[in-house]
């Protein structure tokens, strides 16, 4: 892999709900350059995402939409049935109420990613991605795509005339086709730092990143994520930036 001047952080935030919390999004933010904010389909409402989104113009991070399938019970991990015509609107409908809240807290939405369900099944399937490329085009074309690298997502934004960029994930398995190893398996979600660290230097120095058969897959990456809805959150993405700039890497957003 060529040499990096600069990569993006990012991590999956404003997952709360209510009174209800999940994860420490002030200590995220001060480690992150990108925010993934829930939008009302697996987490948030708009006290939430209000809290977030000025919390994230404090810290100066860039924030992107977080559309899911509308399932909070599920929290967004459960593939419910929908047309692409309906995930379209669904899309639309919870980014457009991130830029809403946005502009309230004075702080712009800049890119979308989708969560949990909906990213896996935009990541295989031609249809869905399209569906969301189009929902993302309709609401604003200046939305860049933020999308799991090598998938049906990044072709279908691409397709649509949207800025894509590449994501990897530091704190989940990969299989051997680069797909992320459904949370259903054993080994689908790294919680040791020291673990997820080693592998991702690695995967800077090679561009492969170890599979969960032992093998490798090549991926491109704009942007590495943490998970912010796990009580090892805040060490992980701490010890992912000390390898990112122990090689020289400057964290800063994609956009």
């Amino acid at each position: 892999m060529a040499a990096m001047r600069s990569i993006d952080l990012n991590a999956d935030l404003g997952e709360g709900f209510g009174p209800w919390s999940m994860g420490d999004d002030a200590a995220m933010l001060a480690l992150v350059s990108s925010a993934n904010v829930a939008c009302g389909g697996h987490a948030s409402d708009p006290e939430t995402m209000f809290r977030t989104m000025r919390l994230a113009r404090e810290r100066g991070v860039v924030v992107g939409a977080h559309p899911s399938y509308p399932d909070l019970p599920g929290f967004g991990r459960r593939r419910l049935p929908a047309t692409p015509a309906e995930i379209e609107r669904f899309v639309a409908a919870q980014v457009g109420a991130l830029i809403a809240i946005g502009a309230l807290a004075d702080h712009p939405v800049s890119y979308v990613k989708p969560h949990g369900a909906l990213a896996n099944v935009a990541a295989a399937e031609a249809e869905v991605a399209a569906a969301i490329a189009r929902a993302v085009a309709a609401v604003d074309r200046e939305l860049a795509v933020l999308a799991i690298s090598g998938t049906a997502l990044e072709q279908a934004a691409r397709a649509a005339g949207l800025r894509v960029f590449s994501e990897v994930f530091a704190d989940r398995g990969y299989t051997p086709a680069g797909d992320l190893v459904p949370r259903s398996m054993p080994g689908a979600v790294i919680h040791d730092a020291d673990e997820a660290a080693a592998r991702l230097a690695r995967f800077l120095e090679t561009g492969e990143m170890a599979t969960m058969e032992g093998g490798t897959v090549r991926l491109d990456v704009d942007s590495i994520c943490v998970h912010g809805d796990n009580p090892a959150a805040v060490a992980m993405a701490g010890r992912v930036r000390d390898v990112l700039m122990a090689r020289g890497i400057t964290i800063a957003p994609f956009v």
